[in-house]
Parts: structure tokens; C-alpha cells; sequence
């Protein structure tokens, strides 16, 4: 924006091996850049580690936050917006298809469980660790043990996947926009005192219908 440039993302390539590829995606795009039609040309799974975006698939319309992780399945169309905010950084671990279906199979998928049913997993206890190793190794870390990090993460995700329903239920008109503002308003400021009563008053909204919307919204 500063340079009156349009947005766009930028991926870094990390790592690979036989089968994955790690790469560091930082997107600056943001409500005033048009969206396009895109397509997943291997599986995905892509931490995001700060900013938010809208995806949009067939399988479903999410927000991705801080901490969730974005599912895409091989030839699978997609969308990402910035409505509400701009850009984001995320670790996007791509698979080729054989080896992905062979790591599910492996991780107890059968069927159509070998590929993703939901577009999102929202963050989670389980993947913190895998989250805090591969967001250190991005931003420069030495030593991260990459190769066992796209496995360990496919594994996990698969199995969390299968147990998992798409999150997004009925919300309020605008509610999207207001958690946004509040997810933005946390990772900005990771060190404040940042009560339910102060985020549910910056979104207009009562304590208890916040807690409801940012729920229902982020997983």
C-alpha cells in the first residue's frame, strides 16, 4: 500500500523432501484487492500464524485466525478475501498427492476419509507444539527437524480432520467483521490485559453474544 503496489502473496520455500514442501507464505492483500478463483494443486495444510482471511471452498466458508489451519484438498478450488482486515503469514505444508493418501492410510483414513472434509481446523491443544516448532523455524530458527514436521502434522491433522465437522453456524449480521477486529485487536497486542468485557464492548455486543459469535466464528 505504502509503495502503490496492489497486495498479493509471496511464498518462500523452506524446505522439501521426497513428497512435501514447506514454504513461507506472507500475503499482503487486503479488503480493496479482488479476490480470484485458485486451485490447490497439491494437499494442503497451512498454519496460519498471524492476520486473518476468509476461505471459501466447496466445502465451506471459514475464518482463518491465529493458530487455525488452513485443509485444502489436491484439484480442490478455492477462494481467500481480506475483508476485514489486511494481510496474514502463514507455513504451508504442501503434499503431493501419493504421498498425502499414503499417510493417511497410515494414520487409519479409509475411503473418502483420505481427503479432507472441512476447510478448517480451528487451533487446538494438540497442535501447539507443531505450530510453535514450525512458526520458529520460519522466522529463522536453526535445526528444525522439518521432514518430521510434515509428517507428524499430516498424521494429526488427518485424524483430527476426520472427527471434525465444518464449525460455521448461523451468527449475527456483521459478526464476521467484529471478530475480526477483536482477533486483530489480540494479536496486536499480545501483552495486554485484554478482558471479555473490553473486546465485547469494542464489538457492540454483550459479554455473553461475543463469547456465542467469537466462538461459533473461530472454532
Amino acid at each position: 500500500r505504502e509503495q502503490g503496489t496492489p497486495g498479493g502473496t509471496l511464498p518462500r520455500v523452506i524446505a522439501r523432501g521426497p513428497g512435501w514442501t514447506v514454504a513461507d507464505v506472507l500475503c499482503t492483500s487486503g479488503p480493496e484487492d479482488p479476490t480470484f478463483e485458485e486451485r490447490h494443486s497439491r494437499y494442503t495444510i497451512a498454519m496460519v500464524l498471524a492476520g486473518s482471511f476468509q476461505y471459501r471452498t466447496a466445502l465451506g466458508d471459514e475464518l482463518m485466525t491465529s493458530g487455525s489451519l488452513m485443509l485444502g484438498n489436491h484439484g480442490q478450488g478455492f477462494e481467500c478475501a481480506h475483508q476485514h482486515g489486511e494481510g496474514d503469514r502463514c507455513v504451508s505444508f504442501w503434499y503431493a498427492p501419493d504421498y498425502f493418501e499414503r499417510v493417511a492410510a497410515d494414520a487409519g483414513a479409509r475411503g473418502r476419509r483420505l481427503s479432507f472434509r472441512v476447510p478448517r481446523l480451528p487451533p487446538s491443544r494438540p497442535l501447539t507444539s507443531l505450530l510453535a516448532r514450525a512458526g520458529s523455524g520460519a522466522l529463522g530458527a536453526a535445526g528444525v527437524p522439518w521432514e518430521e514436521l510434515a509428517l507428524r502434522l499430516a498424521v494429526s491433522t488427518v485424524r483430527l480432520a476426520g472427527d471434525a465437522s465444518s464449525s460455521r453456524s448461523r451468527v449475527p449480521l456483521n459478526a464476521e467483521a467484529r471478530v475480526t477486529h477483536a482477533v486483530r485487536t489480540i494479536d496486536s497486542h499480545p501483552r495486554a490485559t485484554l478482558s471479555l468485557a473490553r473486546l465485547a464492548r469494542d464489538a457492540n455486543l454483550s459479554p455473553y453474544h461475543f463469547l456465542r459469535t467469537f466462538e461459533r466464528v473461530t472454532g
